[in-house]
């Protein structure tokens, strides 16, 4: 069903994968857009070790909602840029891809604790994370990453 990684000796471990997954804060989140084009966007995100799960906020409606209810298929890409060695111009970086299924979360008390994991990622205190979420989480939708598949690489640019 999903292809094998060409270059396999750069493949990360999967404990590799989570790593970045854990450490990075934004990734590309890409659908299959309106009239057969591919939608990618930036977003921040939080990996819930736990579930194995990615989680990211979004608003009530949009383009992305949209594209998720026609196909729940995407895909999740993030990077690390990685150290540069000394005396080298190039770095050695890290990437990892995810292959899922996306939901809105239904469920208001799980919904509202990712939403609060998500947060605490972010946010610099615990009064600044309960502050905004009082402010807008009724307004905020969060969307769960079911991972079907998930690929690494290690790169170096040179």
């Amino acid at each position: 069903m999903f292809r094998e990684m060409r270059r396999f000796k750069q493949a990360l471990t999967e404990e590799e994968c989570v790593a970045v997954l854990k450490e990075e804060k934004r990734a590309t989140f890409a659908v299959h857009g309106e009239d057969g084009y591919p939608y990618a966007l930036p977003i921040n995100y939080w990996y819930d070790e736990n579930d194995g799960c990615i989680y990211f906020h979004c608003a009530k409606e949009g383009h992305k909602l949209d594209a998720m209810k026609a196909d729940d298929k995407v895909c999740f890409t993030v990077w690390q840029e990685g150290p540069q060695e000394p005396g080298e111009w190039w770095y050695h970086m890290k990437s990892v891809i995810c292959f899922g299924r996306a939901e809105v979360m239904e469920d208001g008390d799980e919904k509202f604790e990712k939403a609060r994991n998500f947060g605490a990622k972010y946010f610099p205190t615990k009064e600044y994370l309960d502050e905004e979420l009082a402010h807008s989480y009724a307004r905020v939708n969060m969307v769960r990453i079911h991972i079907d598949h998930m690929t690494g690489k290690r790169v170096k640019e040179n």
